[in-house]
């Protein structure tokens, strides 16, 4: 245990370098945490400008009764803003925040090392830059690891903890254990691009933009079904919106360069032209949607009332949607059963079926109509729909009002490789899967870090396990051959894992 772990006899120094809103929040978690804070910014009067916001931050706070006026002030008065690096000398743990470029942070860090004590950890918050290389010019590059904290630092759990490929064992453990005492959820990562989270969540925004530019929907409907249909707690066009264009698509850039061009991580082109409009989300008034003062928010496509069948036949199975029978049973629809398939069957043989990486379209029997994946069929409020070009518009509407009769409301999209839903989540758990086998991270620290620092609704790995890894390669594997790219070929950890499951049968 060093000076920098709770259960010492006092709390050590911490140095926060950079004072934007990332450098703000990281300090204000350590001085919540009981230790003395520096503050050093290299432009002029920024870190005193920077210790007047925390302090007004932690105002704001007593206010709102959730910190009391003699904690507050405690907390001011471990606070310290300097203007000379050398200020730092005292410091055991120093967290660099500043801009996103390699040469800044390795100046700063060689800077570093003349000052603190060779005790000192040093840490960098990047988000997209490698930790080994920022560490590759120090003369011990085994004390410097990634902190990646998210924003905003005090309230966000989740701290990813980079170990590069320097980073000696024992660094990455107090690091590790600190960040534990902070009251955070801490989750150990290689240094790879993008880390765990925005490694791992680049399929929720690429697959539903690669929906809307092959025309299944609008951004308020693909929203809305990966919302009430999906679980996720924002859609990503929404979500994009709030982050920032640039800012997410200067993320998926820098991990899809940082792999090689590797075509599971190809940016969107609909994005990137967002981005050269300068309509970049809520700061600019206008991304995806229009955020002027008074601007509305457009509705999702959603269906008009439609009458239900008189009853379903249920063929075989429908896997990962078999929970669906129960409801339409308890919404007073007979369903009688058949042995072999895995679909439902309306009176007129309009064949009912669960995405799968085809289209309707796709069927053999030419009157199809795929419904999309939910988290759960229960508690969903929104099911998606796509119908073949030859179901005729009585069997779409009968699906349409089946559906409804099971309470949710319905938006027909149009018929794509996998839907939305689907092909998100399928992908969601293809790159967890990958990563577990990469090294990247263990499996609960994957899951931990996509449910605390995205608000996932479940994490990937164990959505892999409730739709069973062949459901999941099944869906890959179709969507790979609807385009052949290499973007939706499952990957190796996924087929074994997809060929362990068939031999437990």
């Amino acid at each position: 245990m060093t000076a920098i772990d709770r259960g010492t006899d006092r709390a050590g120094l911490v140095a926060v370098v950079g004072t934007g809103t990332m450098g703000q929040g990281i300090a204000q978690v350590a001085l919540a945490a009981g230790h003395p804070v520096r503050l050093y910014d290299a432009a002029p009067g920024r870190a005193s400008r920077a210790a007047d916001a925390i302090a007004d931050r932690l105002g704001r706070l007593v206010a709102k009764e959730h910190l009391t006026a003699a904690d507050r002030d405690a907390a001011l008065g471990r606070l310290t803003p300097v203007a000379d690096l050398a200020d730092l000398a005292g410091a055991e743990l120093v967290i660099e925040a500043i801009l996103e470029e390699l040469d800044a942070k390795q100046q700063l860090f060689t800077a570093l090392e003349s000052v603190v004590s060779d005790g000192c950890l040093l840490a960098t918050n990047t988000s997209s830059l490698s930790v080994t290389a920022v560490a590759g010019v120090l003369r011990r590059p085994g004390r410097l690891l990634g902190l990646h904290f998210f924003n905003p630092a005090p309230l966000m759990p989740l701290v990813e903890v980079v170990r590069g490929a320097a980073t000696d064992e024992t660094a990455a453990d107090r690091a590790h254990a600190t960040v534990a005492a902070w009251g955070k959820t801490p989750v150990r990562c290689a240094d790879t691009p993008g880390f765990i989270v925005n490694r791992i969540a680049r399929p929720f925004y690429a697959e539903a933009f690669r929906a809307y530019e092959e025309r299944a929907a609008d951004p308020a409907t693909l929203d809305t079904v990966l919302r009430e249909s999906g679980g996720f707690r924002m859609g990503p066009f929404e979500l994009t919106d709030l982050i920032g264009q640039d800012v997410n698509e200067a993320v998926t850039r820098s991990v899809w360069e940082a792999l090689f061009h590797d075509p599971k991580f190809t940016p969107s082109l609909a994005q990137r032209q967002l981005v050269a409009s300068g309509r970049h989300g809520r700061k600019t008034g206008h991304g995806w949607y229009d955020h002027a003062e008074g601007a509305g928010r457009p509705a999702p496509h959603t269906a008009e009332p439609c009458e239900p069948p008189g009853k379903v036949a249920l063929h075989g199975d429908l896997g990962p949607a078999q929970g669906l029978v129960g409801l339409i049973e308890e919404a007073g629809i007979p369903v009688t059963r058949e042995p072999a398939g895995a679909h439902l069957a309306l009176p007129d043989g309009t064949r009912l079926s669960l995405a799968d990486g085809t289209t309707a379209t796709d069927d053999p029997f030419a009157a199809s109509v795929r419904f999309d994946l939910a988290l759960d069929y229960r508690t969903a409020t929104r099911v998606a729909l796509a119908a073949s070009a030859a179901a005729p518009e009585e069997s779409l509407r009968s699906a349409v009002g089946l559906f409804q009769a099971l309470g949710k409301e319905v938006s027909v999209v149009q018929d794509v490789p996998g839907m939305v839903v689907a092909r998100t989540v399928a992908m969601l758990v293809d790159f967890a899967e990958d990563a577990v086998a990469r090294g990247v991270a263990s499996p609960e620290d994957i899951d931990t870090a996509m449910l605390t620092g995205v608000n996932y609704p479940r994490g990937p790995l164990a959505w892999g396990r409730a739709l069973g890894a062949r459901w999941v390669r099944d869906t890959l594997r179709n969507l790979h051959h609807a385009c052949p790219t290499g973007r939706y070929a499952p990957s190796q950890a996924l087929i074994r894992r997809a060929a362990a499951d068939e031999r437990l049968l």
